[in-house]
């Protein structure tokens, strides 16, 4: 049973899939913590009423990311965390951090990655005029949005899509593989090998 903290900014759309496999047996883990660094975060309402300890942590609050860090830190210790997901969490990580759970920190990104990292991915993809687009679950490292890649899915984009409706499918798919990637993890079923993590069969 592994004990499992998320970062959050927003809505939480991806950590209530978290929850949901969770609570329907699909993950055999817990979410000790849900962490955010925005006050009035919805996350933070979904993890109250699932009974999970819910933190904010103003950032504004401390003189630089490294304090501010550390008191993330903290915090996940204090929550015996050993896996930590970003859920649409939107801050940049810090060496703090990153050296404490190396490889053992994940992130779900609107796009099929290394192509378009960063902020408005679902939009960045339609406004280029591809004809696929999708998600990444990935590890995260000092680089944005381009650790080690577990899984991808890709979704069609229509004639008739606007990047709204793109993004809404591709979030879809988001709440599928966020969970599925979770289970390979906490199953010990990843490895890094360089740029590629391979999947051990189970």
């Amino acid at each position: 049973m592994s004990n499992i903290a998320v970062l959050v900014s927003g809505r939480g759309s991806n950590l209530q899939a978290i929850i949901d496999s969770i609570e329907n047996g699909y993950l055999k883990s817990r979410i000790t913590v849900v962490i955010s660094d925005v006050g009035n975060a919805y996350a933070l309402e979904r993890a109250k009423k699932h009974g999970i300890d819910a933190v904010f942590i103003n950032p504004g609050n401390f003189a630089s990311k490294e304090l501010y860090e550390k008191e993330v830190l903290k915090v996940l210790k204090k929550h015996g965390s050993e896996l930590v997901l970003l859920a649409g969490y939107m801050r940049i990580l810090g060496k703090t951090l990153l050296e404490a759970f190396r490889d053992r920190m994940l992130n779900i990104h609107p796009a099929l990655l290394p192509a378009f990292p960063g902020l408005h991915a679902q939009k960045q993809a339609f406004d280029h005029g591809v004809k696929v687009a999708g998600c990444t679950v990935h590890f995260v490292d000092e680089t944005l949005d381009c650790g080690p890649i577990i899984l991808q899915r890709c979704v069609e984009v229509k004639e008739d899509d606007t990047s709204e409706t793109l993004a809404d499918r591709i979030l879809e798919q988001e709440h599928k593989i966020y969970p599925e990637a979770v289970k390979l993890f906490v199953e010990n079923r990843l490895r890094i090998e360089g740029r590629k993590v391979r999947i051990i069969e189970s």
